[in-house]
Order: C-alpha cells, then structure tokens, then sequence
C-alpha cells in the first residue's frame, strides 16, 4: 500500500505515519508498529517482492534477523548467504550480526576452489593450506600470544557460545577426548583444577 500510494517522499512519509498510527490503535499492546518499522517493511517489500527463490526463506527466520540482514548486507547473494546460514543454523541475532562481522560469506567465497579439478595431489594439499581460513578466536580474550592450554581452557568455559559462532557443525564431546587416527590412539587430560 506504501509503494503504491507513495508519490513523493513526503507523501510517503506521511501514508506510513497514518499506517503506524492506524495499525498502534488497531493492535494496542502490540509493538513493531512504529514509523521506522513501517519503512523498514517497505523496503523489505521492494527488495523481495521480485525474487522468487528468497521470499519463502525471509519468513523462516525473525523479523530482527532480517532487519539485521537488510542494513548490514547491500548485495543480494549475501544476504541470501545469511538468511540460509541464520535458518540452517538457527543462529540468534547477536550470532548473525557476528557472523556478518566476521565476513563469513566473503571467507565462504574464498573457500570455493577449483583445486580438485585443476591441480595435481601434491599440489592440491599445499594450496588449500595457502588459502585456508584461520578462526577467529577473539570471543575469547585471549593474550595475543597464548598457549593452547589457554585456549582450551577458555574454549571449555565459553564452550556454547564457541559452537554457536562455529555454525552449529560441531560437537562437545568432553574437556578430553580418545581419537583413533590410522591404528594410533590419542588422548589428553587436562590437569584438575
């Protein structure tokens, strides 16, 4: 209705004005009606009425997840880059917003390689160390140098708030764990505290 009674900039202004008010009295106790919300649902709308593929997603996840979305991402594949990580993942907002800080869709981008097809074995090994993406550990305070006593440690204590910004693909299975790696067998303990 915005858009399409929207003339000029004032006109416009003034319909979701009207909008808020009409909507606040419509639905007392209720918030998101506000005029900044008003705009924002309509440039929610421009950016999505024509795109097919995105419509279903956007209303799998929060409205706060998409208005994260709609004023940090300014290109269309990178915000259906997050709209599919935040519904696969089910990351919260202060997850999303970190992610989108971290430029997890640029590191994503930089991870889709040709190395398979276009390098030989021994080749292949070395370039993905080259471009390889290193964690981003500063969630967790720690020295600039540490050691991975340190980290573990710090991991350990902030262990749900790690797997969240991971992306949810890992598993806590105990401060210690036994793996089997071609017949040999590790593990470590940390010392009791």
């Amino acid at each position: 209705m915005i858009v399409e009674r929207q003339v000029d900039a004032e006109h416009g202004s003034s319909i979701a004005e009207q909008l808020s008010r009409d909507l606040r009295a419509a639905f007392p106790g209720i918030s998101g009606f506000s005029r900044r919300n008003i705009f924002y649902m309509r440039e929610f709308y421009l950016l999505y009425r024509d795109d097919a593929r995105v419509q279903p997603l956007v209303a799998q996840i929060g409205w706060s997840h998409n208005l994260v979305i709609l004023q940090r991402c300014k290109d269309a594949l990178e915000r259906e880059f997050y709209i599919r990580m935040t519904r696969k993942f089910g990351w919260s907002k202060n997850v999303l917003i970190h992610q989108i800080g971290n430029q997890s869709y640029e590191k994503s981008l930089l991870g889709q390689t040709n190395f398979d097809q276009a390098l030989t074995p021994g080749l292949r090994a070395q370039a993905k160390l080259a471009v390889k993406d290193e964690y981003t550990f500063d969630f967790l305070e720690l020295a600039e140098k540490h050691g991975e006593q340190e980290l573990e440690r710090a991991l350990i204590g902030k262990i749900e708030n790690f797997l969240r910004a991971m992306g949810g693909m890992f598993a806590f299975m105990g401060s210690q764990y036994r793996l089997e790696v071609d017949g040999d067998e590790y593990w470590r303990w940390l010392p009791s505290n």
